[in-house]
């Protein structure tokens, strides 16, 4: 399916809701409720683990720990709520001895495929796991916009550009519901970075903010009807996230008509007022005592709705929504775990693998990859860790993988997420698969450990592959883009002793890359998950012909970004800290195109072992801009191509963004005809003063391109003036 087909959907379309009317069924169950077992759906306790130790006595002996637990309600056939984390596999911090599941790459990963059709089969693995443990809400569907490269989270989410986030998004959703598994999208908004992340006040004008990272919600709550939204740890414009009436209430709700319910981020409700504000849910308790000392929703509902200042009809409200998205999903349809089968087993498993395959940027290639096969190389793989795995990204979203991990480096730091910022490998070895992949070759490992060592080691072979890892994650935010430990100098060392020098990295952002020009090949393989070792040697090797485009922007350096400072860096932990998101709705390479900038490596782009040609461009206008658009293979081998559809310039002005996109795939010699279509909202500008989306018409000019800085095939259409939206 591609994604223009994916477009014309009707909004309701979506797995779960199996229901006739889940509005009527929600307000018929709520009734008969107590104040009691009212009060207590709008609160999740956390299971037992190292920030919260001891089983809650909310939480029954027979119910398995997780992230979250709402009690049910046995009488009237409403089942408890089991929250796990979360975008990249069911996670297990401690909780459940002995549970593993399948470890997912990086949501960047995901973001790199540009492939809906992996995205919905990500969903479905995500569901079923869940539900094989008994979990009937998956903390999944992370879309926060990677608005700055040293954000520590950016690897979880997909992207900087918000219809690419929506729709990749959106197909993930509908995957994990259509298993009557509960999705959320999160975090509500803005949440960016992570330094002081529970004091940080994110600044932006309301229209670009429309325009920009609530559009990518937007798109996604529309086309998927999640559960749930989650609301962030930061304050949006002087007002935290859960408390944040204009966003919860004003816009989520009454302008895009959102049915379900909105719950805090873990330890994100700091008043009981918040519920006023449109807050469902107060999610993890046990955390909003160990940051702000009270459990408002726990603790001071039920005074407040028994003076007066909680409208009852507010309680109630909060509640039907929470059982609104259990039977329009289909949550109570089922209850306890339902085991996978051998045969689900090996396709989350090939999930993952297809993941980490399409998801490798080919960054630079001066004719050292692939490898020749059968020839007899002496390959030397420097640095990474490699010879026991692939690294993975820190904090809640870690899995632990079927076997456990190869390995753990304890790093630690401040905050809450501190205990769990560790070093985590997934037992695919880079090495090992290597060796498995080239018989006939030699295969020796160096450490990295110093550059004058592994110089030995790359003098003596015919091709050198240096793995480059960067540790990233929850709670913290990166000082610069440089690798770490001492890695660039390895890099330099070794290319200076091997011109057929390979780099490998291992990060969830962008990195600078002082030694670029001279080293022969560079592979983003980002954290690539439990086959991501796999999927390494078969890139290196021409297995597999690398596909993959980059979801997010390389800068040359930080002077080139929106904020070579960044604020609050270095702060001691609770430290209060402003940012405000100057580029507006100018985000990633729309803000490189505004300043015309030209960055180290563009949105969108990727190479491969093939070639592909676009030809016989026809666009229209009216209400909209659609295109049709040949792709043809012009290379010897199969491969991918990813046709990227932008708006250029309005009347001669910049103005760039990313209209619609698909994935092709096509042996040597074939052609496609793509046919493209813009969402309007991409096209348009957000009127704050008449609460509308507004085209203004006039001259649009197009591009279909191979990436964000590429010239492409151009033309121009003229649109419509109008009006639409709120």
């Amino acid at each position: 399916m591609s994604i223009e087909d994916d477009l014309d959907r009707p909004a309701d379309a979506h797995a779960g809701a199996v229901v006739s009317d889940p509005d009527a069924r929600a307000s018929a169950v709520e009734q008969q409720l107590t104040d009691e077992e009212r009060l207590a759906l709008v609160v999740s306790v956390m299971g037992s683990n190292p920030v919260s130790p001891g089983r809650d006595p909310r939480i029954p002996e027979d119910v398995p720990m997780s992230a979250g637990y709402v009690p049910g309600v046995p009488r009237l056939g409403l089942p408890a709520l089991l929250m796990s984390d979360a975008s990249l596999g069911v996670t297990n911090p401690g909780y459940r001895p002995g549970d593993t599941a399948t470890a997912l790459p990086a949501g960047l990963v995901l973001g790199a495929s540009f492939d809906a059709d992996l995205a919905h089969a990500w969903g479905v693995a995500l569901g079923r796991e869940a539900r094989a443990r008994g979990f009937n809400v998956q903390l999944a569907g992370g879309i926060n916009l990677a608005r700055e490269p040293r954000n520590g989270r950016n690897f979880e989410y997909l992207s900087e550009d918000p219809l690419h986030t929506a729709l990749l998004a959106a197909r993930t959703v509908e995957g994990i519901q259509e298993q009557g598994v509960i999705s959320t999208v999160k975090h509500f908004s803005l949440n960016c970075n992570e330094t002081n992340r529970h004091w940080l006040d994110a600044r932006i004008e309301p229209a670009a903010h429309r325009e920009s990272d609530l559009l990518a919600f937007e798109l996604a709550v529309e086309r998927a009807r999640p559960g749930s939204v989650m609301t962030g740890y930061n304050k949006i414009n002087g007002e935290y996230a859960g408390g944040n009436r204009h966003l919860v209430t004003d816009v989520l709700k009454d302008a895009w008509g959102y049915p379900g319910w909105v719950m805090s981020d873990w330890g994100a409700t700091l008043d009981w007022e918040f519920a006023l504000a449109g807050l469902d849910q107060e999610s993890g308790a046990q955390m909003d005592t160990m940051l702000w000392g009270r459990r408002p929703f726990l603790d001071d509902l039920p005074d407040a709705l028994a003076d007066g200042r909680l409208p009852r009809e507010r309680l109630s409200d909060m509640v039907r929504r929470i059982l609104r998205s259990v039977y329009a999903v289909g949550a109570d349809t089922w209850s306890g775990p339902v085991p996978l089968d051998a045969a689900q087993e090996a396709e989350h498993a090939d999930v993952a693998l297809r993941a980490a395959r399409e998801g490798v940027v080919l960054l630079r290639n001066e004719g050292v990859l692939p490898f020749v096969a059968g020839e007899a190389l002496r390959i030397g793989v420097i640095g990474g860790h490699a010879q026991l795995g692939v690294a993975t990204g820190t904090g809640s979203s870690a899995v632990t993988p079927h076997g456990g991990f190869a390995g753990v480096v304890k790093v630690g730091g401040p905050g809450v997420m501190g205990v769990g910022r560790n070093l985590y490998l997934l037992p695919s070895s880079p090495v090992a698969e290597l060796r498995q992949a080239l018989p006939d070759a030699t295969v020796e490992y160096d450490p990295g450990m110093s550059p004058a060592e592994a110089a030995l080691l790359a003098r003596r072979v015919d091709v050198a592959v240096v793995v480059a890892v960067r540790l990233e994650g929850e709670g913290f935010d990166l000082a610069d883009l440089a690798l770490p430990w001492g890695q660039d100098d390895v890099i330099r060392a070794v290319a200076a002793a091997n011109p057929r020098t390979i780099v490998v990295l291992e990060t969830g952002n962008p990195v600078v890359m002082p030694w670029l020009e001279d080293v022969g090949a560079v592979v983003q393989a980002w954290y690539p998950g439990q086959a991501g070792g796999r999927a390494i040697a078969e890139v290196l090797t021409g297995r597999v012909n690398p596909s993959g485009r980059l979801p997010l922007t390389f800068p040359r350096s930080l002077e080139d970004t929106p904020r070579p400072e960044l604020p609050g860096l270095g702060t001691p932990w609770g430290t209060p800290v402003e940012i405000s998101y100057d580029e507006g709705a100018e985000v990633g390479h729309r803000w490189y195109a505004l300043h015309d900038k030209t960055p180290l490596f563009p949105f969108g782009f990727g190479l491969g072992y093939t070639t592909f040609e676009h030809s016989d461009l026809a666009v229209t206008g009216g209400a909209t801009v659609t295109a049709r658009v040949v792709v043809t293979n012009s290379g010897d081998r199969p491969g991918a191509d990813v046709p990227q559809l932008y708006l250029r310039s309005v009347d001669g002005r910049t103005r760039v963004r990313l209209l619609a996109f698909d994935r092709v795939e096509l042996e040597p010699g074939a052609s496609a005809t793509v046919h493209l279509e813009a969402d309007p909202r991409s096209l348009a500008r957000y009127d704050t003063s008449g609460s509308c989306w507004r085209i203004d018409g006039g001259t649009y000019r197009v591009a279909l391109a191979h990436d964000s800085g590429d010239a492409g095939l151009s033309a121009e259409v003229e649109l419509e003036p109008r009006t639409f939206g709120r």
